[in-house]
């Protein structure tokens, strides 16, 4: 059994702000509640994205299930050109390595679940891609 609280995680490693490449530092900020080392098969995350901004991400390795439980914002399916209203209540999930980009109106927070789990070293590339990362790596 794993119990974990979301304050205990502050400070840690498994307390990362947003580090894209290509953007300022500070637009995301993830709590990771459950990473590949923990061996269950996915990981857990309680996200922060800050109001205005916008990322743009591609996850070609990773299924990504996003639930907001708080905040608005807008999905941009670059693919299909629409866009989604974000808000409580609202799930989407990048199960295509769908390029997107979230644009935040007001802080959004939203519970998040990846497949294969990352590990926490992952950032994102020029194309707003995690690599696929292993605990070895």
């Amino acid at each position: 059994m794993i119990v974990r609280r979301l304050d205990d995680l502050i400070g840690t490693d498994r307390d990362v702000e947003g580090n894209d490449r290509d953007q300022a530092k500070g637009t995301w900020r993830s709590r990771r509640l459950l990473l590949a080392r923990d061996k269950v098969g996915f990981s857990l995350h309680d996200t922060v994205l800050r109001a205005g901004t916008s990322t743009t991400m591609q996850y070609s390795n990773h299924i990504e299930a996003v639930y907001v439980i708080e905040g608005a914002g807008k999905l941009h399916d670059h693919e299909t050109g629409d866009v989604h209203e974000l808000g409580p209540g609202t799930m989407y999930l990048l199960n295509g390595g769908e390029k997107h980009t979230l644009v935040i109106e007001s802080d959004l927070r939203a519970v998040c679940v990846f497949n294969p789990p990352v590990t926490g070293k992952e950032v994102h590339d020029e194309n707003g891609v995690y690599p696929l990362l292993t605990e070895d790596d």
